[in-house]
C-alpha cells in the first residue's frame, strides 16, 4: 500500500472519529438539559408554582364559566354556586358529594387523594385543620367538605394525568365559591404582602389565616 492511501485512509479514520465525538457530546448536552428541564420542573411542583396554576385578579377572584376538563362531562359550572340561587348551589354541592360517598380509593391514588386533601381545609365553617385526617379519612362532616372531597376523588379517578396541584386548584375555586366575601378578604390581603394571587394562594392552608384581623366575614353559600 503506498503513501498516499495510507495518508487517505487516516484521514478518514480522523473525519469519522471527529464526528463520532461531536455527535457524543451533543448526545450528553440534550441528556443534561432533560435533567436540568426535569429538575427545575419538579422543584416547581414541590413548592406550587406549577405551570397551568392561574392567576388571579384582586378585583374579583369568583371564577366563572364551565370548568375546562370536568364541567361538561358534570354537568356542572362554577355559576351554580351563588348566593342569589341558594337551590341550585345546594344541588350542585350534593353532586359533587355523591362522588366522595361513592368512590373508594386506594394505593398511589389514595396517597395522591390524602396529600391534595391534606392541604386544604373547611375551617370557615367546621375549622377542621383539613378536609381529611392523616389517613384519608373525612376531618369534617359539612356539606362543603364533602363536595371538595368528592371533587378530588373524581378528578383522580377519571383524569389521573391532572397534577396533584391542578386538582387542588380546582378544590380552591369551589371554596371560593362557597366563601367569596372572605375569600375576597384574604386575597387583598394577600395582594397587599406582594403575594402571587392563584386559587392555591388563596384557597388552600398554605397561607391559612391571613385575613384575619381584616374584617373577613361575610355570606357563606351552602349549607354546612
Amino acid at each position: 500500500m503506498d503513501k498516499d492511501k495510507i495518508t487517505i485512509y487516516l484521514l478518514a479514520g480522523l473525519v469519522i472519529l471527529a464526528i463520532f465525538n461531536q455527535f457524543q457530546i451533543f448526545s450528553l448536552a440534550s441528556v443534561t438539559k432533560s435533567s436540568n428541564i426535569n429538575s427545575v420542573l419538579n422543584t416547581e411542583l414541590n413548592s406550587g408554582l406549577v405551570t397551568g396554576i392561574q392567576s388571579v385578579s384582586a378585583l374579583n377572584i369568583i371564577p366563572k364559566g364551565i370548568p375546562d376538563i370536568y364541567g361538561k362531562e358534570l354537568g356542572i359550572s362554577y355559576d351554580d354556586v351563588s348566593i342569589k340561587d341558594p337551590e341550585k348551589a345546594d344541588s350542585t354541592i350534593k353532586k359533587l358529594a355523591l362522588f366522595d360517598v361513592n368512590l373508594n380509593l386506594e394505593g398511589d391514588t389514595l396517597q395522591r387523594y390524602i396529600l391534595i386533601t391534606n392541604s386544604i381545609s373547611c375551617e370557615y365553617c367546621c375549622g377542621a385543620q383539613s378536609i381529611t385526617f392523616p389517613d384519608g379519612q373525612p376531618a369534617c362532616g359539612c356539606a362543603h367538605s364533602f363536595a371538595m372531597r368528592g371533587l378530588a376523588k373524581y378528578l383522580l379517578t377519571e383524569h389521573p394525568e391532572m397534577s396533584d396541584n391542578a386538582i387542588l386548584e380546582e378544590l380552591g375555586k369551589w371554596k371560593t365559591l362557597f366563601f367569596p366575601d372572605v375569600m375576597n378578604a384574604k386575597a387583598s390581603v394577600l395582594n397587599d404582602q406582594d403575594i402571587e394571587l392563584n386559587y392555591i394562594n388563596i384557597a388552600s392552608n398554605k397561607y391559612r389565616g391571613a385575613e384575619k384581623g381584616n374584617s373577613a366575614q361575610g355570606n357563606m353559600v351552602g349549607g354546612c
